[in-house]
């Protein structure tokens, strides 16, 4: 994998993407992109509000041309939750980059979100956290390059994980990883 070859992260809303994102770029010297912060930007509003007003379809298609515009190259881009509905997004990511699975279970997905009816999640409202889990989790197995299991690790064990993997399938320089696990202990 070159640098110039992006690293998406997807998963579940509350499995770190951006956090993990935001680490996992500083250590590969790669800009970071949050593509719930770029729909915010295309829509002028919340997620949720779209949600509310225009209801979860909505937000899934405005999802779907937000990420099917991103041209960049040499990122850390954490997808939204709901990204892997859409064949022709993932599709356009897995192009030109890595897709990594962060793995975490429901225990820890609802131990982080408290805020289910504010958090923008693109779900019928008659759809519980659950329910979505267990929609979502072949998506992503399906779309993933790399699955990384969270369970029980920090943000930055994580992103050594991912280094090793990335390292392991010669996707980045295996000297970067050894920076990584000094960072994380």
């Amino acid at each position: 994998m070159s640098s110039a070859s992006n690293i998406v992260l997807i998963g579940m809303p509350g499995s770190g993407k951006s956090t993990v994102g935001v680490i996992l770029a500083k250590l590969t010297g790669r800009a970071f992109l949050d593509t719930d912060l770029l729909i915010r930007t295309a829509a002028g509003k919340p997620l949720q509000e779209i949600i509310n007003n225009e209801g979860y379809l909505a937000l899934r298609r405005i999802e779907e041309e937000v990420l099917l515009g991103i041209t960049c190259r040499g990122h850390v881009i954490a997808t939204g939750g709901s990204a892997a509905y859409s064949e022709k997004a993932m599709a356009h990511l897995k192009s030109d980059g890595v897709v990594v699975f962060l793995d975490a279970d429901i225990a820890t997905l609802e131990s982080r979100i408290r805020n289910f009816a504010r958090r923008g999640l693109a779900k019928r409202a008659d759809q519980t956290f659950a329910d979505l889990f267990a929609e979502r989790l072949p998506l992503y197995r399906a779309y993933a390059d790399i699955t990384v299991s969270c369970a029980g690790l920090s943000h930055e064990e994580v992103c050594a994980r991912i280094m090793d993997r990335l390292a392991n399938h010669g996707r980045i320089d295996p000297a970067t990883t050894e920076l990584t696990r000094e960072i994380s202990r």
